[in-house]
């Protein structure tokens, strides 16, 4: 079995329950989920929109290659609606990144692990943070909490409940 830390997130339509499903399929089709992040609400990174963005982190024990966790990811994304334009950043109803597979180093045409962009990016390190500080990224040599500490992202990420039903 192998450990895959998943980054959900989505800023269209509800975007609680957006996330929660995903959640549920990726339990059904991927693996066992182990830990999950609190919800994080931040401002879109890389372009405007008037909603803000719902992230969450999980992490999933699967016997899935990388490479196949992301078709099965892909597929999940699909499932829910996520509509793929062009290559820029884009409101979303639901994103599903892999940031590590274990200490895993990939990157060819269709993958990259660890994610490339996530040590710039706080609303991936405050959930990050939150369930694993002391995972050393594999290529860059430092803790998730040491790579929060040095992130350079000035937009706010702040903890949010689930609404109650």
């Amino acid at each position: 079995m192998a450990k895959a830390y998943l980054l959900l997130g989505g800023n269209l339509e509800d975007r609680f329950y957006s996330l929660n499903r995903a959640t549920e399929l990726i339990e059904r089709v991927v693996g066992e989920i182990v830990a999950k992040s609190s919800f994080y609400e931040c401002a879109p990174w890389g372009f405007t929109h008037k909603n803000q963005f719902l992230n969450r982190v999980i992490v999933v024990e699967t016997i899935s290659s990388a490479h196949q966790l992301l078709l099965h990811l892909n597929r999940i994304e699909n499932m829910l609606g996520r509509v793929r334009g062009s290559d820029q950043y884009i409101e979303r109803n639901i994103d599903i990144d892999i940031i590590f597979y274990e200490n895993q180093i990939i990157q060819d045409e269709n993958l990259t692990i660890p994610h490339r962009k996530m040590q710039f990016r706080r609303f991936t390190l405050e959930p990050l943070n939150e369930l694993i500080p002391d995972f050393i990224h594999p290529v860059l040599n430092k803790t998730v909490n040491e790579l929060l500490r040095d992130c350079e992202d000035q937009l706010s990420v702040t903890i949010i409940d689930e609404p109650k039903e």
